[in-house]
């Protein structure tokens, strides 16, 4: 069952949060969407973002000026929460780099997190099918896209999930999660020592392997003051060109990692999934 805690009309469409049990997650998690005006007409495609590290379902909707542009190309957005709440595992709270508000989306295997920190199975088999069926989501015209630690989601779903993402992009993400300190701290915990495990959640990685995607879009403010140490920009840009996997790759010169800087692109991005999933 899925619970209406708000609803806002914006730009003629509705911006709402929900939220329901799951069963993947084994507990409530929230999310929130926002219907176009072209919802009330028939099925629409859909978006999915995934946000970065400390966010919840509400920080896209509030801060991206999104769907003006969402309304205007007639998309469909799904903003999840970025873990699962309230777990009371110890250490779930202690840093704003792990644990809650820190999932990474992936499916943890190490105990305590293994029980509930199951993120990826909850977007993919759960959130999204539920969208499709009761909020009028269009079925194969789906999207993805994230910043930060959800650009890391975005891109490694993507990967790993081949042909059910029509269109990519990211705003600063961690491209190579298995070997920076934030990556290596959340893999470490959630999926245990064996560094292999790692590879199949880093999308760097990934695309040496010889996974593939829909061409990427991805920008990248140059002020970003954790992009020497934790996004690792350069090697997701030399890992495409090897592989032949398609990547529009832009620098911008005076931004930084935060919602200015995603707002300021926004529209971009939009139209890049609009022109893969409206046509």
């Amino acid at each position: 069952m899925i619970e209406t805690l708000s609803e806002h009309a914006c730009f003629g469409g509705v911006q709402g949060f929900y939220r329901h049990e799951s069963a993947q997650i084994g507990a409530p998690m929230r999310f929130g969407i926002y219907r176009p005006p072209q919802a009330a007409d028939g099925p629409v495609p859909v978006l999915l973002y995934l946000a970065g590290l400390t966010c919840t379902e509400e920080t896209f909707a509030i801060k991206a000026g999104a769907q003006a542009h969402a309304a205007r190309h007639g998309l469909m957005l799904v903003t999840p929460d970025t873990s699962p709440r309230g777990t009371g595992f110890e250490g779930a709270t202690t840093d704003w780099d792990f644990g809650e508000g820190a999932g990474f989306y992936i499916d943890a295997t190490e105990a305590p997190w293994a029980a509930r920190f199951r993120m990826e199975s909850w977007l993919i088999q759960e959130l999204l099918p539920q969208v499709l069926q009761h909020f009028g989501g269009a079925p194969g015209r789906v999207g993805i896209f994230g910043h930060s630690m959800g650009g890391h989601g975005a891109l490694t779903l993507a990967l790993k999930h081949p042909g059910l993402f029509r269109s990519v992009s990211a705003f600063a993400p961690i491209c190579a999660p298995s070997r920076v300190p934030w990556g290596e701290k959340a893999f470490g915990r959630y999926l245990g020592p064996d560094r292999r495990q790692w590879l199949k959640h880093d999308a760097a990685a990934l695309i040496e392997a010889g996974g593939r995607t829909v061409p990427v879009l991805v920008d990248q403010g140059l002020s970003d003051k954790f992009l020497a140490e934790q996004l690792s920009t350069d090697a997701l840009e030399q890992v495409c060109v090897r592989a032949g996997q398609p990547l529009t790759l832009r620098r911008h010169a005076g931004y930084d990692h935060g919602y200015y800087f995603i707002a300021s692109f926004i529209a971009d991005h939009l139209v890049h999934h609009a022109e893969a999933l409206v046509g």
